[in-house]
Protein backbone atom coordinates (compact mmCIF):
# COMPACT_ATOMS: atom_id res chain seq x y z
CA UNK A 1 0.00 0.00 0.00
CA UNK A 2 0.66 3.80 -1.01
CA UNK A 3 2.24 5.65 2.20
CA UNK A 4 0.65 9.35 2.31
CA UNK A 5 3.74 10.60 1.28
CA UNK A 6 4.36 8.60 -1.96
CA UNK A 7 1.08 9.57 -3.53
CA UNK A 8 1.68 13.25 -3.89
CA UNK A 9 4.94 12.44 -5.52
CA UNK A 10 3.33 10.21 -8.24
CA UNK A 11 0.60 13.11 -8.36
CA UNK A 12 3.62 15.62 -8.98
CA UNK A 13 5.29 13.46 -11.39
CA UNK A 14 1.95 13.00 -13.54
CA UNK A 15 1.44 16.42 -13.67
CA UNK A 16 5.14 17.54 -14.90
CA UNK A 17 4.85 15.00 -17.60
CA UNK A 18 2.06 16.23 -19.17
CA UNK A 19 3.47 19.52 -19.23
CA UNK A 20 5.26 19.06 -22.46
CA UNK A 21 3.79 15.51 -24.22
CA UNK A 22 6.95 14.84 -26.02
CA UNK A 23 9.39 15.72 -23.38
CA UNK A 24 10.65 11.95 -23.60
CA UNK A 25 10.43 11.72 -27.70
CA UNK A 26 12.62 11.13 -30.26
CA UNK A 27 12.88 14.84 -31.33
CA UNK A 28 10.21 15.85 -34.62
CA UNK A 29 12.17 16.43 -37.43
CA UNK A 30 10.76 19.18 -39.94
CA UNK A 31 12.31 20.16 -43.61
CA UNK A 32 10.94 23.22 -45.66
CA UNK A 33 12.47 22.72 -48.91
CA UNK A 34 12.54 25.58 -51.57
CA UNK A 35 12.03 25.01 -55.23
CA UNK A 36 14.51 27.33 -56.93
CA UNK A 37 15.55 29.47 -54.03
CA UNK A 38 18.46 31.40 -54.59
CA UNK A 39 21.29 31.49 -52.20
CA UNK A 40 20.46 35.51 -51.60
CA UNK A 41 16.90 35.09 -51.21
CA UNK A 42 16.88 35.16 -47.30
CA UNK A 43 17.49 38.13 -45.18
CA UNK A 44 20.19 36.86 -43.39
CA UNK A 45 21.68 35.68 -46.24
CA UNK A 46 21.35 39.63 -47.63
CA UNK A 47 18.28 39.13 -49.51
CA UNK A 48 17.24 42.99 -50.82
CA UNK A 49 13.29 44.17 -51.60
CA UNK A 50 11.68 41.81 -49.24
CA UNK A 51 12.01 40.20 -45.33
CA UNK A 52 12.07 37.06 -44.25
CA UNK A 53 11.35 37.65 -39.99
CA UNK A 54 10.71 34.31 -39.50
CA UNK A 55 13.21 32.38 -41.63
CA UNK A 56 16.28 35.29 -39.74
CA UNK A 57 14.59 34.43 -36.62
CA UNK A 58 15.25 30.53 -37.25
CA UNK A 59 18.99 31.69 -38.32
CA UNK A 60 19.14 33.56 -35.14
CA UNK A 61 18.06 30.81 -32.57
CA UNK A 62 19.68 28.25 -34.39
CA UNK A 63 22.53 27.71 -36.87
CA UNK A 64 23.17 28.87 -40.75
CA UNK A 65 25.83 27.47 -43.30
CA UNK A 66 27.94 29.97 -45.86
CA UNK A 67 28.86 26.21 -47.62
CA UNK A 68 25.95 24.19 -47.84
CA UNK A 69 25.42 22.75 -51.25
CA UNK A 70 22.36 20.79 -52.98
CA UNK A 71 23.13 17.49 -54.17
CA UNK A 72 22.61 18.51 -58.11
CA UNK A 73 21.43 21.87 -59.15
CA UNK A 74 18.42 20.40 -60.93
CA UNK A 75 14.93 19.34 -59.33
CA UNK A 76 14.37 15.55 -59.64
CA UNK A 77 18.06 14.91 -59.00
CA UNK A 78 18.74 16.88 -55.72
CA UNK A 79 14.99 15.75 -54.13
CA UNK A 80 17.21 11.79 -54.81
CA UNK A 81 19.48 13.10 -52.97
CA UNK A 82 17.86 13.94 -50.22
CA UNK A 83 15.81 11.38 -49.60
CA UNK A 84 18.54 8.42 -50.21
CA UNK A 85 21.78 10.27 -49.17
CA UNK A 86 23.55 9.21 -52.36
CA UNK A 87 24.50 11.96 -55.28
CA UNK A 88 21.77 11.00 -57.67
CA UNK A 89 23.91 9.38 -60.07
CA UNK A 90 24.19 6.70 -57.38
CA UNK A 91 20.26 5.82 -57.83
CA UNK A 92 19.70 6.41 -61.56
CA UNK A 93 17.89 9.83 -61.44
CA UNK A 94 19.38 12.84 -63.18
CA UNK A 95 17.79 16.31 -64.41
CA UNK A 96 14.54 16.66 -64.34
CA UNK A 97 11.77 13.61 -64.57
CA UNK A 98 8.88 14.73 -67.23
CA UNK A 99 5.27 13.52 -67.55
CA UNK A 100 6.71 11.63 -70.28
CA UNK A 101 8.97 9.95 -68.12
CA UNK A 102 8.06 5.94 -66.84
CA UNK A 103 11.06 5.71 -64.23
CA UNK A 104 11.13 7.20 -60.58
CA UNK A 105 12.83 6.37 -57.48
CA UNK A 106 13.39 2.65 -56.82
CA UNK A 107 11.69 0.25 -54.35
CA UNK A 108 15.41 -0.73 -53.24
CA UNK A 109 16.39 2.44 -52.09
CA UNK A 110 15.98 2.61 -48.49
CA UNK A 111 14.44 7.05 -47.98
CA UNK A 112 14.61 9.09 -45.32
CA UNK A 113 11.14 8.83 -44.72
CA UNK A 114 11.44 5.21 -44.21
CA UNK A 115 14.44 5.27 -41.57
CA UNK A 116 12.02 7.80 -39.99
CA UNK A 117 8.99 5.42 -40.03
CA UNK A 118 11.11 2.00 -38.95
CA UNK A 119 11.63 4.40 -35.93
CA UNK A 120 7.56 4.57 -35.41
CA UNK A 121 7.40 8.19 -36.34
CA UNK A 122 4.41 9.48 -38.08
CA UNK A 123 5.42 10.94 -41.73
CA UNK A 124 4.13 13.52 -44.08
CA UNK A 125 4.87 15.39 -47.19
CA UNK A 126 3.21 17.75 -48.64
CA UNK A 127 4.51 19.73 -51.80
CA UNK A 128 6.41 18.60 -55.00
CA UNK A 129 7.65 15.27 -54.79
CA UNK A 130 9.40 14.96 -58.64
CA UNK A 131 10.45 11.44 -57.57
CA UNK A 132 8.38 9.47 -60.71
CA UNK A 133 4.51 10.28 -61.44
CA UNK A 134 3.26 6.63 -61.72
CA UNK A 135 1.75 5.64 -58.27
CA UNK A 136 4.79 2.99 -57.47
CA UNK A 137 7.02 5.82 -57.35
CA UNK A 138 4.39 7.72 -55.02
CA UNK A 139 5.43 8.79 -51.27
CA UNK A 140 3.10 6.63 -49.51
CA UNK A 141 5.12 3.64 -51.73
CA UNK A 142 8.48 5.09 -49.88
CA UNK A 143 7.78 5.69 -46.68
CA UNK A 144 5.19 8.52 -45.94
CA UNK A 145 2.17 8.50 -44.21
CA UNK A 146 0.30 11.37 -45.64
CA UNK A 147 1.08 13.00 -49.22
CA UNK A 148 -1.30 16.25 -50.66
CA UNK A 149 0.81 17.82 -53.39
CA UNK A 150 1.65 17.99 -57.48
CA UNK A 151 3.60 15.16 -58.91
CA UNK A 152 6.36 17.23 -60.77
CA UNK A 153 7.11 20.66 -61.41
CA UNK A 154 4.35 23.31 -61.82
CA UNK A 155 5.64 24.46 -65.65
CA UNK A 156 5.11 20.84 -66.64
CA UNK A 157 1.22 21.70 -67.95
CA UNK A 158 0.08 22.72 -71.50
CA UNK A 159 -0.21 26.53 -70.39
CA UNK A 160 1.77 29.76 -70.81
CA UNK A 161 3.77 30.61 -67.49
CA UNK A 162 3.46 34.51 -68.50
CA UNK A 163 -0.45 34.24 -69.33
CA UNK A 164 -1.83 31.03 -68.16
CA UNK A 165 -3.32 30.88 -71.85
CA UNK A 166 -3.38 26.52 -73.55
CA UNK A 167 -0.55 25.70 -75.56
CA UNK A 168 -1.26 24.15 -78.97
CA UNK A 169 -1.90 20.53 -78.90
CA UNK A 170 0.81 19.03 -81.16
CA UNK A 171 3.57 21.49 -79.80
CA UNK A 172 5.93 20.79 -76.98
CA UNK A 173 4.24 20.79 -73.81
CA UNK A 174 0.69 21.73 -75.41
CA UNK A 175 0.31 17.81 -75.11
CA UNK A 176 1.14 17.80 -71.43
CA UNK A 177 -1.95 16.40 -69.60
CA UNK A 178 -3.21 19.18 -66.97
CA UNK A 179 -1.47 19.55 -63.75
CA UNK A 180 -2.38 16.92 -61.01
CA UNK A 181 -3.15 18.03 -57.45
CA UNK A 182 -2.93 14.44 -55.81
CA UNK A 183 -3.68 13.37 -52.34
CA UNK A 184 -2.69 10.24 -51.28
CA UNK A 185 -2.01 7.96 -54.65
CA UNK A 186 -5.39 9.65 -56.11
CA UNK A 187 -5.60 12.38 -58.26
CA UNK A 188 -8.25 14.74 -56.38
CA UNK A 189 -8.34 17.82 -59.20
CA UNK A 190 -6.14 19.58 -61.56
CA UNK A 191 -4.45 22.65 -61.33
CA UNK A 192 -5.42 24.53 -65.26
CA UNK A 193 -5.08 28.16 -64.35
CA UNK A 194 -1.98 30.26 -62.76
CA UNK A 195 -4.70 31.37 -59.96
CA UNK A 196 -5.25 27.66 -59.26
CA UNK A 197 -1.50 27.66 -58.33
CA UNK A 198 -2.16 30.77 -56.40
CA UNK A 199 -3.01 28.49 -53.64
CA UNK A 200 -0.21 25.80 -53.47
CA UNK A 201 1.83 27.47 -50.89
CA UNK A 202 -1.61 28.48 -48.47
CA UNK A 203 -2.58 24.63 -48.97
CA UNK A 204 0.58 23.01 -48.21
CA UNK A 205 0.90 25.06 -44.54
CA UNK A 206 -2.43 24.30 -43.82
CA UNK A 207 -1.65 20.52 -44.55
CA UNK A 208 1.55 21.07 -42.64
CA UNK A 209 -0.27 22.61 -39.37
CA UNK A 210 -3.07 20.26 -39.47
CA UNK A 211 -0.44 16.99 -39.30
CA UNK A 212 1.62 18.51 -36.62
CA UNK A 213 -2.05 18.92 -34.19
CA UNK A 214 -2.95 15.55 -34.94
CA UNK A 215 0.92 14.03 -34.02
CA UNK A 216 1.51 16.47 -30.94
CA UNK A 217 1.76 13.27 -28.87
CA UNK A 218 4.08 11.13 -30.51
CA UNK A 219 7.54 11.91 -33.05
CA UNK A 220 6.75 12.75 -36.37
CA UNK A 221 9.02 13.39 -39.88
CA UNK A 222 7.29 16.32 -41.59
CA UNK A 223 8.59 17.28 -45.41
CA UNK A 224 7.38 20.48 -46.64
CA UNK A 225 8.88 20.46 -50.20
CA UNK A 226 7.03 23.76 -51.58
CA UNK A 227 6.34 24.66 -55.26
CA UNK A 228 7.41 27.86 -55.25
CA UNK A 229 9.62 29.57 -56.18
CA UNK A 230 9.53 27.87 -59.19
CA UNK A 231 7.71 29.64 -62.35
CA UNK A 232 5.07 30.00 -63.00
CA UNK A 233 5.43 32.32 -59.83
CA UNK A 234 1.92 32.09 -57.82
CA UNK A 235 1.49 33.62 -54.34
CA UNK A 236 -2.23 33.85 -52.82
CA UNK A 237 -3.79 37.36 -52.43
CA UNK A 238 -2.64 37.98 -48.60
CA UNK A 239 1.07 38.53 -50.24
CA UNK A 240 0.22 39.56 -53.69
CA UNK A 241 1.59 42.90 -53.94
CA UNK A 242 3.53 43.37 -50.62
CA UNK A 243 7.26 43.49 -51.53
CA UNK A 244 9.24 45.43 -53.41
CA UNK A 245 11.40 42.92 -55.51
CA UNK A 246 7.58 42.38 -57.68
CA UNK A 247 6.16 38.81 -57.36
CA UNK A 248 9.33 36.68 -56.87
CA UNK A 249 9.32 38.69 -53.40
CA UNK A 250 6.03 38.29 -52.71
CA UNK A 251 6.56 34.28 -53.26
CA UNK A 252 9.38 34.77 -50.30
CA UNK A 253 7.83 36.28 -48.09
CA UNK A 254 4.52 33.80 -48.15
CA UNK A 255 7.15 30.75 -47.96
CA UNK A 256 8.42 32.93 -44.67
CA UNK A 257 5.08 33.16 -43.70
CA UNK A 258 4.82 29.24 -44.03
CA UNK A 259 7.83 28.44 -42.03
CA UNK A 260 6.27 31.46 -39.17
CA UNK A 261 2.98 29.25 -39.12
CA UNK A 262 4.69 25.98 -39.11
CA UNK A 263 6.34 27.43 -35.92
CA UNK A 264 3.73 28.44 -34.13
CA UNK A 265 2.05 25.27 -34.39
CA UNK A 266 5.04 23.58 -32.82
CA UNK A 267 4.76 26.30 -29.83
CA UNK A 268 0.97 26.30 -29.66
CA UNK A 269 1.51 22.04 -28.13
CA UNK A 270 5.03 23.03 -26.15
CA UNK A 271 6.95 20.96 -28.69
CA UNK A 272 9.33 23.05 -30.25
CA UNK A 273 11.81 22.52 -28.24
CA UNK A 274 11.73 18.73 -29.13
CA UNK A 275 12.07 19.49 -32.54
CA UNK A 276 14.33 20.25 -35.18
CA UNK A 277 13.53 22.83 -37.95
CA UNK A 278 15.53 22.82 -41.16
CA UNK A 279 15.19 25.03 -44.17
CA UNK A 280 17.03 24.74 -47.39
CA UNK A 281 16.33 24.76 -51.24
CA UNK A 282 16.78 22.16 -54.07
CA UNK A 283 19.15 24.77 -56.21
CA UNK A 284 20.14 27.96 -57.38
CA UNK A 285 18.16 30.68 -58.93
CA UNK A 286 16.98 29.79 -62.59
CA UNK A 287 18.12 33.47 -63.67
CA UNK A 288 16.88 33.07 -67.27
CA UNK A 289 13.66 34.12 -66.10
CA UNK A 290 15.16 37.53 -64.91
CA UNK A 291 12.47 38.94 -61.86
CA UNK A 292 10.73 36.22 -61.82
CA UNK A 293 13.89 34.11 -60.55
CA UNK A 294 15.57 34.61 -57.33
CA UNK A 295 19.20 35.95 -56.46
CA UNK A 296 22.38 34.14 -56.33
CA UNK A 297 24.12 36.16 -53.54
CA UNK A 298 26.58 37.62 -55.95
CA UNK A 299 27.85 33.73 -56.84
CA UNK A 300 28.17 32.60 -60.32
CA UNK A 301 25.36 31.38 -62.38
CA UNK A 302 22.61 29.76 -61.31
CA UNK A 303 20.42 26.75 -61.81
CA UNK A 304 21.75 24.01 -64.12
CA UNK A 305 25.09 25.16 -63.45
CA UNK A 306 27.92 23.36 -61.39
CA UNK A 307 29.06 26.75 -60.94
CA UNK A 308 28.23 27.93 -57.38
CA UNK A 309 24.87 29.88 -57.79
CA UNK A 310 23.56 26.70 -59.40
CA UNK A 311 24.43 24.65 -56.12
CA UNK A 312 25.26 26.79 -53.10
CA UNK A 313 22.20 26.84 -51.06
CA UNK A 314 21.26 28.93 -47.83
CA UNK A 315 20.58 26.13 -45.20
CA UNK A 316 18.97 26.90 -41.56
CA UNK A 317 18.75 24.36 -38.85
CA UNK A 318 17.44 25.08 -35.31
CA UNK A 319 16.99 22.80 -32.51
CA UNK A 320 16.35 24.76 -29.11
CA UNK A 321 19.29 23.75 -26.67
CA UNK A 322 20.97 21.89 -28.46
CA UNK A 323 22.26 23.29 -31.55
CA UNK A 324 23.91 26.46 -30.32
CA UNK A 325 22.28 29.65 -31.00
CA UNK A 326 23.30 32.21 -33.69
CA UNK A 327 26.13 30.47 -35.24
CA UNK A 328 27.49 30.44 -38.47
CA UNK A 329 29.08 27.69 -40.06
CA UNK A 330 31.57 27.98 -42.79
CA UNK A 331 32.16 23.99 -43.00
CA UNK A 332 31.13 21.87 -46.22
CA UNK A 333 27.67 20.03 -46.05
CA UNK A 334 25.80 18.83 -48.53
CA UNK A 335 22.23 17.80 -49.06
CA UNK A 336 22.66 14.19 -48.96
CA UNK A 337 24.07 14.24 -45.73
CA UNK A 338 21.12 14.35 -43.98
CA UNK A 339 19.76 11.01 -43.90
CA UNK A 340 22.92 10.30 -42.39
CA UNK A 341 22.91 12.98 -39.85
CA UNK A 342 19.35 12.50 -39.11
CA UNK A 343 19.66 9.21 -38.71
CA UNK A 344 22.80 9.27 -36.19
CA UNK A 345 20.83 12.33 -34.04
CA UNK A 346 17.57 10.58 -33.52
CA UNK A 347 19.16 6.58 -33.65
CA UNK A 348 17.64 5.79 -36.56
CA UNK A 349 19.40 2.60 -38.73
CA UNK A 350 20.46 3.03 -42.01
CA UNK A 351 20.26 0.45 -44.98
CA UNK A 352 23.06 -1.88 -46.22
CA UNK A 353 22.89 0.59 -49.12
CA UNK A 354 25.88 2.22 -50.24
CA UNK A 355 25.40 6.05 -49.77
CA UNK A 356 28.00 8.68 -50.12
CA UNK A 357 26.30 11.46 -47.74
CA UNK A 358 28.27 11.21 -44.27
CA UNK A 359 27.11 12.67 -40.46
CA UNK A 360 27.78 16.26 -39.90
CA UNK A 361 26.13 16.19 -36.56
CA UNK A 362 29.25 17.17 -34.88
CA UNK A 363 28.75 20.18 -36.84
CA UNK A 364 25.22 21.41 -35.93
CA UNK A 365 26.30 20.44 -31.99
CA UNK A 366 28.86 23.51 -32.36
CA UNK A 367 32.50 21.71 -32.80
CA UNK A 368 34.01 23.02 -36.17
CA UNK A 369 37.16 21.44 -34.70
CA UNK A 370 36.96 19.77 -37.89
CA UNK A 371 35.26 19.01 -41.10
CA UNK A 372 33.26 15.66 -41.66
CA UNK A 373 33.15 16.36 -44.74
CA UNK A 374 36.00 17.03 -47.07
CA UNK A 375 35.21 16.96 -50.41
CA UNK A 376 32.42 17.83 -52.55
CA UNK A 377 31.60 16.69 -55.70
CA UNK A 378 29.96 18.40 -58.48
CA UNK A 379 28.11 15.64 -60.64
CA UNK A 380 25.40 17.09 -63.89
CA UNK A 381 23.76 15.42 -66.64
CA UNK A 382 23.69 11.35 -66.40
CA UNK A 383 27.20 10.96 -64.61
CA UNK A 384 29.25 14.23 -65.64
CA UNK A 385 31.94 15.34 -63.19
CA UNK A 386 32.10 18.92 -63.71
CA UNK A 387 34.09 19.95 -60.59
CA UNK A 388 35.48 18.68 -57.38
CA UNK A 389 36.13 21.14 -53.93
CA UNK A 390 38.40 19.85 -51.37
CA UNK A 391 38.93 22.75 -48.16
CA UNK A 392 38.47 26.27 -50.38
CA UNK A 393 39.69 24.75 -53.51
CA UNK A 394 37.78 23.78 -56.13
CA UNK A 395 38.70 22.71 -59.48
CA UNK A 396 36.80 23.00 -62.37
CA UNK A 397 36.60 20.19 -65.29
CA UNK A 398 35.73 21.06 -68.90
CA UNK A 399 31.90 21.40 -69.48
CA UNK A 400 29.69 23.12 -71.37
CA UNK A 401 26.37 24.73 -69.69
CA UNK A 402 23.55 26.83 -70.13
CA UNK A 403 23.94 30.88 -68.91
CA UNK A 404 21.69 33.11 -67.55
CA UNK A 405 22.78 35.10 -70.49
CA UNK A 406 20.41 33.51 -72.79
CA UNK A 407 17.15 34.79 -73.35
CA UNK A 408 14.34 34.69 -70.58
CA UNK A 409 11.63 32.04 -71.58
CA UNK A 410 8.73 32.92 -73.58
CA UNK A 411 6.46 29.98 -71.93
Amino acid sequence: MKTPFTLPLIIIAIMLSSCNPQETHKPNVIIVFIDDEGYGDVGCYGATGFDTPHLDQMASKGMRFTNFYSAQPVCSASRAGIMTGCYPNRVGITGALFPRHTIGINASEYTMAEMFKDQGYATACFGKWHLGWQKEFLPLQHGFDDFVGIPYSNDMWPHSNVTGEPLPPGKGRGDYPELPLIVGNEVSERITSLKDQDKLTTLYTEKAVDFIHRNADHPFFLYVPHTMAHIPLGVSDKFRGKSEQGLYGDVMMEIDWSVGEIMKALEEHNIADNTMVIFTTDNGPWLNYGNHAGSAGGLREGKTTSWEGGQRVPFIVQWPEKIPAGMVCNKLGCAIDLLPTLASITGGELSDNEIDGVDISSLWMGDFTWAPRETMWYYFGKNHLNGVRKGNWKLVLPHTWNSYHTRPGSN
